[in-house]
């Protein structure tokens, strides 16, 4: 053989040597994100940063959150459905993506195909909350209420889709008096416009609405959640309140796009589990007025089971009501 030869021949070697630890790179070998659907600021941003921040220590690797809002969270969630299925770009997603499916008739993207689920990570609670002002100071005088002056009265929410707009939904279904509906591109927006006394009512998450209740600049008549949240001891539930058909919490789920690896799924899954228990998170999510999901919830199989049941639970809501978003 001659000079030459041996040497081109060291020098493909080499450079196949070189592959191989690649190849060979358990997950994740880089950097990740998460998208966010919504806003900055808002509850699921805050609760994706805490969990991208826990998740990362587990995985050693940086989890980049970046924000990718409108049109009712479903921008973030196609362009997570069309990426690459390897586990390097997510989605956090509440309780959205099990209404999606029939709140839009048209959409780029498969809402339920198009991902893999990876765990649940959090239920959160909403509270039914009011201006100031508000002639009432008990869920059942604020029904009274509504059923009396519906016409007059509106409710604010964060745009078709958001948890505010489904609970919305649901309050007045189980009063049965629709108010008008006023629409934000928010909850931050819609919060304002409460604390002002130009919005009458609005649900939200206690990740949003804790600390305006505490303060006394709104009133609070109900959380909308079988057991009081945590945060808010004081405050009764709905079926204490006299209202058990109003119940809804905002779940919040973890996914990747449809044909990410069972493997990285699993890696994904159980860096959640740990994540959700750790203890510098469990009080982060304390303060918010809410907790991590118990680790059989953080997983594929019942991510997606409890998914599923959620779709066919909302579905004649949103039909009964005719809300649509083209």
């Amino acid at each position: 053989m001659t000079r030459l030869a041996r040497r081109a021949l060291l020098a493909v070697a080499a450079l196949a040597a070189a592959a191989l630890p690649a190849a060979a790179q358990p997950f994740p070998s880089r950097t990740l994100t998460v998208i966010v659907p919504f806003a900055a600021g808002g509850p699921t941003d805050t609760v994706t940063r805490l969990v991208a921040e826990a998740m990362g220590r587990e995985l050693g690797q940086t989890i980049v959150v970046e924000n990718a809002g409108g049109a009712g969270g479903t921008i973030g969630a196609q362009r997570v459905a069309n990426a690459k299925p390897d586990g390097y770009t997510l989605l956090l997603h509440h309780i959205g993506m099990a209404t999606t499916p029939t709140l839009y008739r048209r959409l780029a993207y498969d809402p339920v195909g198009g991902f893999e689920t990876i765990g649940l990570v959090t239920e959160v609670p909403m509270t039914l909350v009011a201006k100031k002002d508000f002639p009432a100071n008990t869920l059942a005088e604020a029904v009274a209420v509504i059923r009396r002056d519906q016409e007059k009265l509106n409710y604010a929410n964060a745009g078709i889709g958001a948890a505010s707009h489904l609970c919305g939904l649901l309050l007045m279904k189980a009063v049965d008096a629709p108010m008008t509906t006023v629409p934000f591109r928010g909850t931050g927006p819609a919060m304002q416009e409460l604390l002002t006394g130009r919005i009458d009512l609005m649900c939200d998450q206690t990740t949003s609405t804790t600390e305006q209740i505490k303060s006394g600049a709104i009133k609070v008549f109900a959380t909308t959640t079988p057991e009081r949240a945590a945060a808010l001891p004081e405050v009764p539930t709905s079926t204490e309140a006299g209202l058990p058909e109003f119940q809804v919490t905002v779940w919040h789920g973890l996914y990747a796009p449809k044909g990410t690896p069972a493997e990285v799924t699993g890696r994904l899954s159980k860096a959640l589990q740990v994540a959700l228990a750790d203890p510098k998170l469990i009080a982060r999510f304390a303060k918010l007025g809410t907790a991590p999901v118990a680790a059989a919830m953080a997983t594929p199989e019942a991510h997606r089971k409890f998914w599923l049941a959620d779709i066919a639970k909302w579905k004649p809501i949103i039909q009964g009501a005719g809300q649509y978003a083209d």
